[in-house]
């Protein structure tokens, strides 16, 4: 643990209670984008395959389960809760989604650091998430309709990204053999796709 990714993963919890602030409290998740919220869901669900055989810490068990737990509960509030899913709109929110999946599946089949399952899900699940924050980017373009819980939360997911990128930077240089190659490429790409877009948007 290093303070870049501790920054990072709190940047990234930030991001997650801001969007649960404003569904839970407003009951609105008007210029949430569902799909995004679906992609982060499988994100978190294939990276964390591992979450009850492979203990590393109390930390990380605890932020693994919030992940989860949270992305989930976005998802089940815009889908079924009585109030917020009606002020989700759905035909402003017209990314195809799905097509992000199986491009992603097929690269993490391709190109992963060792050919098991937990690790070409985990591979799948960067891919994936390099590429998820797109459906919510377009509908935030399309309705210009930014409020500040929005804003914030789109912000804080490029900060996170962000952080990351300088955790595997001092990762690359202070511990021995350390090569998240596919991670430190990923997060670089994300954060300048963020930047370039929020230019547009502002």
């Amino acid at each position: 643990m290093n303070i870049f990714r501790l920054a990072g993963d709190m940047t990234h919890l930030a991001s997650v209670l801001v969007l649960l602030l404003k569904i839970h409290t407003i009951k609105s998740c008007a210029g949430v984008s569902l799909k995004t919220q679906e992609l982060y869901a499988l994100v978190f669900a294939c990276r964390y395959l591992d979450i009850f055989t492979n203990y590393v810490s109390l930390y990380n068990t605890t932020m693994k389960l919030i992940f989860l737990g949270s992305s989930f509960s976005i998802v089940w509030y815009m889908r079924y809760h009585k109030v917020v899913r009606r002020s989700y709109d759905k035909d402003q929110d017209t990314f195809r989604h799905y097509f992000l999946v199986l491009p992603c599946l097929l690269l993490a089949l391709l190109i992963n650091e060792k050919f098991t399952l937990k690790e070409v899900m985990w591979t799948f699940s960067l891919y994936l998430e390099a590429v998820a924050i797109l459906p919510q980017l377009v509908l935030l373009q399309r309705t210009r309709n930014i409020d500040n819980l929005t804003g914030q939360y789109v912000f804080l997911l490029g900060a996170y990204r962000g952080l990351y990128i300088l955790n595997w930077i001092y990762r690359y240089f202070t511990e021995p053999h350390f090569v998240h190659w596919i991670s430190m490429i990923l997060s670089y790409c994300v954060l300048w796709l963020l930047f370039f877009l929020l230019l547009r948007l502002l």
